[in-house]
């Protein structure tokens, strides 16, 4: 009687852990975390960017008050990512594009891999997506620091796959459920795709997932929103 009573207990054990896989899966996968407005593309407040010191890749120091006063699409990548982040900086290259007219539009894509993406590493994949200097922002800076304001900032996952290189986060308040993207690197980082749409005065309005073309199509909209018109200070 042991035997079958120690085969149903591993077999439940198993059952529970791919059920637990299953739903971790799922929980990663799904799309925005939903807010009284709607969706989390849809415009709301999300909190504000908190203060920062990273280093562009032309080698001058960028603040979050370089970017006061402009509207601004930011997001988290690594030149050795082979799968998301080009498609990330494709969309960034066509957004670059596509408001051409708009001045006070700013791109800001921040490595999550510091070690490897020095200044002059990002300078040439910046080039390879015909990236605007004065546009289209490229910054690196300490992993500590910019781990904090992928988790604390815009309230977006990122994980080194090391254990000695994880740093802690506080669970997100606001913003999309944690999406991972595992990819370059032999897989060691994993971190959120998805774009964040930040205005004038550095309120997180809006998270649009980049393999979705309606969200990137309200991301179009959001942006047209939001370069329309200059909102009032709070």
């Amino acid at each position: 009687m042991r035997r079958p009573a120690r085969v149903l207990i591993g077999g439940a054990a198993l059952a529970l852990f791919a059920g637990s896989v299953v739903g971790l899966w799922a929980w990663v996968s799904t799309g925005p975390a939903r807010t009284p407005e709607g969706s989390a593309d849809a415009l709301g407040d999300y909190g504000r960017v908190p203060t920062f010191s990273l280093v562009e890749r032309s080698g001058r120091r960028v603040t979050l008050a370089d970017v006061r006063g402009k509207v601004w699409v930011a997001n988290f990548i690594y030149t050795e990512c082979t799968e998301t982040c080009p498609l990330q900086s494709l969309q960034m290259s066509r957004i670059q594009g596509e408001f051409s007219g708009s001045p006070d539009l700013r791109l800001v894509s921040i490595t999550v891999d510091p070690g490897h993406d020095t200044a002059e590493v990002l300078s040439r994949y910046a080039e390879r997506y015909g990236a605007d200097p004065q546009r289209w922002l490229f910054l690196t800076g300490p992993k500590e620091v910019i781990y904090a304001l992928a988790k604390e900032g815009f309230k977006l996952i990122v994980e080194d796959a090391g254990p000695s290189a994880r740093l802690p986060g506080r669970p997100s308040t606001f913003g999309p459920r944690q999406a991972f993207a595992s990819h370059g690197s032999k897989g060691l980082i994993l971190h959120s795709s998805r774009f964040v749409l930040v205005d004038r005065q550095g309120r997180i309005r809006a998270y649009h997932r980049t393999d979705d073309p309606e969200s990137l199509a309200r991301l179009r909209k959001n942006l047209r929103v939001l370069l329309g018109r200059t909102e009032r200070s709070e």
